[in-house]
């Protein structure tokens, strides 16, 4: 499964950048293959190993921010692996020919 999420803190004022850091750290110390963009930050891996990162992130963002906003998005396909790759390499390629 793919898991797309933005954390954001609420109450610490419009410079977030911070408490987003502590997010995503947590991601890319987890191992599993992520990505982070503008917007998102997407991680590959098997359900529960996925919703246990996107839980510590989180909880690294609320034990520095009185409230926290959460935006989630996943797509679940048993058994596909690589997806996070695999489809941006899709689209590279349409865009090519």
């Amino acid at each position: 499964m793919i898991v797309a999420f933005s954390v954001t803190p609420l109450g610490v004022g419009e410079e977030v950048g911070e408490y987003v850091a502590d997010a995503v750290r947590v991601v890319r110390e987890s191992g599993l293959p992520n990505r982070t963009d503008a917007m998102f930050t997407s991680i590959e891996g098997e359900w529960d190993e996925v919703m246990d990162v996107v839980k510590r992130a989180v909880a690294a963002v609320e034990a520095r921010a009185p409230r926290v906003s959460v935006v989630l998005k996943a797509d679940i396909r048993p058994g596909v692996t690589g997806g996070l790759t695999q489809k941006v390499e899709t689209v590279e390629r349409y865009l090519a020919g």
